[in-house]
């Protein structure tokens, strides 16, 4: 019989659990279903563990935006290729090193020819240093004489050799040196080639004469200095295509 107070405690039974009465309760692969009505419910950690656990699309994306972007910072970089890390070939410093010891040899060979050729020496600190002009017909500093022609051959291998080194040149120093080199040769391969007493036999004009010391120029100067930065560069580590050797 329905009475009153049955009706309160139904409703009482309503308003705590949420559910009909007579609704039976089965628990089946983590899920509470009411029977009889085909509706699912799940527990609560159930749907936190689902707040954790990315979707097949999340999961997809993520793949995606690692392969694009290896870091966080953005996306990734292409690959340096070795020569562009040097930077620029440095065939203008070379040439304009050259270019400034080649004229300042052939203008102080002009100056000399012109003023100090046939006349006495000039004295420039007393007796130790001079300038006097003087044809030499060997290398450098007076040494062979002899051998004009061999060291004009050799005088145009350097040139070649350097000209060659140029295409793979990114030290600044090693164009310093180079181009003291190439200038230097190129001043006196000049007077053997234009010079008495013939082509490939002319005599270089030197006029630096210091005390106890064999007569030289600027060609000389500059091919000595060339050598010896080339030295120390070697020493170093430095290879013209900048490279540094640590051993």
């Amino acid at each position: 019989m329905w009475t009153a107070s049955s009706g309160r405690n139904v409703a009482r039974d309503r308003g705590s659990s949420g559910k009909r009465p007579g609704a039976e309760l089965t628990e089946s692969d983590g899920a509470v279903r009411a029977a009889g009505h085909g509706t699912v419910s799940y527990p609560r950690h159930v749907t936190e563990a689902e707040r954790v656990i990315p979707t097949p699309d999340e999961v997809g994306s993520e793949v995606t935006g690692s392969a694009e972007s290896p870091g966080r910072d953005g996306p990734a970089e292409e690959p340096v290729e070795p020569e562009a890390g040097r930077g620029k070939r440095r065939i203008a410093v070379l040439a304009t090193v050259a270019a400034i010891a080649y004229v300042l040899d052939l203008i102080s060979k002009i100056l000399v020819v012109e003023w100090l050729e046939h006349r006495a020496p000039v004295p420039v600190f007393g007796e130790w240093l001079r300038f006097e002009a003087v044809r030499n017909s060997g290398a450098a500093f007076g040494m062979g004489e002899a051998l004009t022609v061999v060291f004009t051959v050799i005088a145009a291998v350097v040139i070649a050799v350097i000209i060659r080194i140029a295409r793979k040149l990114y030290s600044t120093p090693w164009a310093l040196a180079l181009g003291l080199l190439l200038g230097g040769a190129l001043g006196n391969l000049t007077d053997r080639i234009f010079r008495a007493p013939g082509v490939f036999q002319g005599a270089v004009v030197d006029f630096i004469a210091p005390k106890y010391f064999a007569v030289f120029n600027l060609a000389d100067t500059a091919i000595v200095c060339g050598g010896i930065l080339i030295v120390l560069l070697s020493f170093r580590g430095l290879d013209p295509d900048g490279t540094v050797h640590k051993d």
